[in-house]
């Protein structure tokens, strides 16, 4: 298994549940209705976890940029 990134190519809010779904293999509409469910029994604060994968996870954006691409984009050349 790889690293666990958050989705660019099928998010709806930040990409963590797509991120998730490509990580497992599972598919992406199956892990949104877990967590819809489990946030509407709120069980164990899902939408608090989600905002905590959504701010610790990185982007799928940022991995296919080489170092030197990310650090001429900053030093804006």
């Amino acid at each position: 298994m790889g690293k666990l990134f958050r989705s660019s190519s099928n998010r709806v809010l930040g990409g963590v549940c797509a991120g998730v779904a490509e990580y497992f293999g599972w598919n992406v509409g199956s892990v949104r209705l877990i967590w819809l469910v489990l946030s509407v029994l709120g069980v164990g604060s899902p939408v608090l976890f989600y905002l905590i994968l959504a701010l610790l996870m990185p982007s799928a954006d940022n991995q296919k940029e080489s170092y030197e691409e990310r650090m001429n984009k900053r030093l804006g050349k």
